[in-house]
């Protein structure tokens, strides 16, 4: 009897330590929408057959690019997969947190966006690849075969706000053993098939209840190794072997997509859920995969940052549209606490992201803010980058082109700048006709990295954190 007490403590004290993170909701709760974001792993900007890919099949894809807003300056907040979802978590650059490359963790002070809406009376799910959990796969650790994410991880979806889980630490394919809520599973069939899956039961469970609901739908494709269902492959037929799986996977993407939209209306919720889709970084499949843009995944470059983003809410995006403002992951965290009416008490600042609320209002016609990009800030002479629209400054530039090795367009040197909305693949340095607006967003981006530095040393936590 005492230990049940003591559970019913803590249970109590927990329940407790999440309600102060948020304040009242300011939105009713019949009117909150429920909010999906879905992420592909290594989705490259020209990965769809809406932006042109002349062999790629994504008619879910397209469908949703046409009804809803298409976001065609989409970049993430770095070039690899778990930086970027860590922005996605927090709205600050991951590398404030010390997420600095794959397999980096999140620091356990950070408010994820789990959090502030499970305070706020979201049910919240996680389904598919976390990595935010410091842990690489069973390359470089103990994890068991498949990657699944154990109840004792410290880091784990559930330790971050999310009521429910199925979950793994890495990229993964066809008969994944996943985590759900830290006991191993193994299940049978396409990743993409098998997460999408879990994730329509959650939704199903919480629209039948009448509950808003939070669902991060990761999926593990289409990041190496590549290997296809038969008949995702099938529609490739006389490609090469290798682009056959390539494609075969973003197509089983694709369909799941397509299952989403599909439930959402049956289940007579679509009018008020916002889904958001993008990738966590670059392409690293080629010219194509880029959609011929410079570098691809690891690099700084436009191909190495650039990605698919497109948003369906039909209550408030009323009307297609298409837009060229740029936008970021960054924007994810403040953009669904504003559209929930979730307000953090106790708010990690500074947020790099931005509200793009009134862009879904067709309101919005400067970002106001920069994005800043850097590789690795804790190393002297790393490479930077600030895009200021529609300018995109580069401070110690590297010349490589990615994991892939493509071809690409011309040399380097210490400072470049590029009109990427005239030259999108960043082909005609500008600097030495421009010194002024170098000068300027070279201070601008001296600025921003100085603060990453500290919030790196623990100085956004309070003194006791501070380094």
């Amino acid at each position: 009897m005492r230990a049940v007490r003591l559970c019913c403590v803590v249970e109590w004290l927990c329940a407790g330590l999440i309600s102060v993170l948020v304040s009242a909701a300011v939105v009713h709760a019949a009117e909150r929408p429920n909010v999906i974001l879905v992420m592909a792993d290594d989705q490259g900007w020209g990965d769809t057959g809406y932006n042109g890919h002349p062999q790629l099949k994504t008619p879910h894809l397209d469908a949703m690019a046409a009804a809803g807003l298409r976001l065609d300056r989409f970049y993430t907040a770095h070039f690899n997969c778990s930086p970027t979802r860590a922005s996605v978590m927090t709205g600050r650059h991951p590398h404030r947190m010390g997420t600095f490359s794959p397999g980096r963790p999140i620091r356990a002070e950070e408010l994820t966006v789990a959090r502030v809406l499970q305070g706020a009376g979201y049910a919240t799910g996680h389904f598919g690849k976390w990595h935010l959990n410091g842990r690489n796969g069973d390359r470089n650790t103990k994890v068991l075969p498949g990657r699944a994410i154990l109840a004792d991880d410290p880091l784990s979806p559930g330790k971050l706000g999310f009521d429910e889980w199925v979950s793994a630490d890495n990229f993964f394919d066809l008969d994944p053993v996943l985590g759900r809520k830290g006991v191993p599973e193994k299940f049978v069939g396409d990743g993409s098939d098998v997460v999408m899956g879990e994730a329509l039961k959650f939704i199903r469970r919480q629209s039948e209840a009448g509950k808003p609901f939070l669902a991060v739908i990761w999926f593990g494709n289409p990041h190496v190794p590549h290997e296809a269902l038969p008949a995702d492959r099938e529609q490739y037929a006389g490609l090469s072997q290798e682009l056959q799986n390539y494609y075969g996977e973003l197509t089983g993407i694709d369909r799941n997509v397509g299952r989403l939209r599909a439930e959402l209306r049956e289940l007579q919720v679509a009018e008020n859920t916002l889904v958001w889709y993008c990738s966590d970084n670059g392409g690293a499949a080629g010219a194509l995969s880029t959609g011929n843009l410079r570098g691809s995944k690891g690099t700084l470059w436009e191909g190495g940052l650039r990605v698919p983003g497109l948003v369906e809410w039909p209550a408030r995006i009323r009307q297609p549209a298409v837009s060229d403002l740029p936008c970021s992951t960054l924007d994810i965290y403040g953009t669904v606490l504003a559209a929930a009416g979730a307000v953090p008490e106790k708010q990690i600042e500074p947020l790099d992201g931005v509200n793009l609320l009134p862009l879904f209002d067709g309101q919005m016609s400067a970002r106001g803010k920069a994005i800043p990009f850097v590789a690795m800030i804790n190393t002297a002479g790393s490479h930077a980058a600030l895009l200021d629209w529609p300018w995109k400054l580069h401070e110690n530039p590297r010349a490589g082109a990615g994991r892939k090795k493509q071809a690409d367009a011309g040399t380097v040197e210490p400072l470049m700048l590029f009109n990427v909305q005239a030259d999108p693949r960043e082909t005609k340095n500008l600097a030495g006709e421009q010194s002024e607006r170098v000068q300027r967003m070279t201070a601008e981006l001296t600025a921003w990295k100085r603060s990453v530095l500290h919030s790196l040393a623990g100085g956004d936590y309070g003194p006791e954190h501070a380094q």
